[in-house]
């Protein structure tokens, strides 16, 4: 299947920022890392708000994946890098399958808060877990890919990168597809899906599952980027991060979610050196900003570009 121009565009990007990390300071590198692997659980909620639900608990699916990776090194001997990520995707599917029956019910503020309760047990649950260091977390042990034990940052800095584009190319598509487009249709009127003869139920469910399997991918890469987990990746604080970025980015394509969680990450990075004891007054006025001045999110700077050339 031949690839859309917006596609192609992915691709370029990402060959680009793979290569410019060659010349990239490890910082720089560290941070993109970061960013990317965190766009993964954005997109997750991006894929819900465009269904019409708002979670803040993607947070659980997020440290699940990390301590996947976490747990399968220090207790399983599992090293290679793509089976640890596929342990935290597998364990999220499974979670979500079983949540998504009883949340897929609910709408609006329950659904967001009752996804943010099912996040703070986990959290609770791991800081009670004296034998996964509490309130601390652990290290992640070496992790090699197909038998190659990276040396440096570089090495999960290309995979996350790789791994975030196929996972941007899937959404774009699935987006286009019949179930990406009830999703849409859901949120303008669930009745009218109904009268359809499409489940909404159904749509939703599938959306959820798979939104929970890629939140997991992106916190794998975290903590392989990192080295450590800590049970404050569950923690309801980190779930709204990641709907700040999803706000910042919208909803119009997947490239926004890496787009305006990179500029999350060096806004904050540059808020927290030059005003530590104030960067979170630095963020509600960026976040204030884009509600006021951008309410579809930075993507939409795009689409206006894009009306006037033609």
């Amino acid at each position: 299947m031949p690839l859309q121009k917006s596609e192609t565009l992915m691709v370029a990007a990402a060959v680009a920022i793979g290569l410019a990390g060659l010349m990239s300071p490890s910082w720089l590198i560290f941070l993109t890392t970061l960013a990317v692997a965190k766009a993964l659980v954005v997109l997750g909620v991006v894929m819900l708000m465009r269904s019409g639900l708002v979670s803040f608990g993607q947070g659980l699916f997020f440290c699940i994946g990390g301590y996947a990776v976490g747990m399968g090194g220090r207790f399983w001997g599992i090293q290679d890098a793509l089976v640890l990520i596929l342990t935290g995707v597998v364990a999220s599917t499974a979670i979500a399958m079983i949540l998504g029956l009883l949340l897929t019910r609910y709408r609006e503020i329950f659904f967001a808060m009752l996804t943010m309760a099912f996040s703070m047990i986990l959290f609770g649950v791991l800081v009670k877990s004296h034998n996964l260091g509490s309130t601390d977390g652990f290290s992640v042990m070496e992790w090699s890919l197909f038998g190659w034990i990276p040396q440096s940052g570089m090495g999960v800095f290309w995979l996350t990168l790789a791994i975030g584009l196929l996972i941007a190319l899937f959404l774009n598509r699935f987006f286009q597809s019949s179930i990406g487009l009830a999703c849409e249709a859901i949120r303008e009127n669930e009745v009218r899906v109904e009268y359809m003869g499409i489940s909404r139920r159904q749509v939703l469910y599938i959306n959820y599952v798979l939104a929970a399997a890629i939140g997991a991918m992106g916190g794998s890469l975290t903590a392989l980027a990192a080295g450590h987990v800590d049970p404050e990746m569950a923690y309801w604080t980190i779930s709204g991060e990641f709907v700040f970025i999803a706000l910042l980015g919208g909803t119009g394509h997947v490239a926004a979610a890496f787009i305006a969680s990179m500029i999350f990450a060096l806004v904050r990075t540059y808020a927290v050196e030059f005003l530590p004891n104030s960067w979170q007054m630095i963020l509600g006025i960026v976040l204030l900003l884009i509600i006021l001045f951008l309410p579809k999110g930075i993507w939409s700077l795009f689409r206006r570009s894009r009306r006037a050339t033609t």
